[in-house]
């Protein structure tokens, strides 16, 4: 059967493994600042249907970083 101790501290190594292995997790908020940055300031400046290609470069961006878009 076992020591109950040595198994929560494999169960806990285990965890530990599985954390360290696992990337960071970004957020949609998070990614591609750069162009965020510079499509929020042409929507607000010159409106959206003005800043398609900006859009289409965050939402580019967006796609490489994972995200669904």
């Amino acid at each position: 059967m076992g020591n109950v101790n040595e198994k929560v501290d494999a169960a806990a190594a285990g965890d530990v493994a599985k954390k360290a292995e696992e990337p960071k997790k970004l957020k949609p908020c998070c990614a591609c600042p750069e162009t965020k940055k510079v499509r929020d300031a042409c929507i607000i400046e010159n409106g959206e249907e003005n800043c398609q290609h900006l859009i289409e470069a965050h939402k580019e961006c967006m796609r490489k970083a994972g995200f669904n878009i």
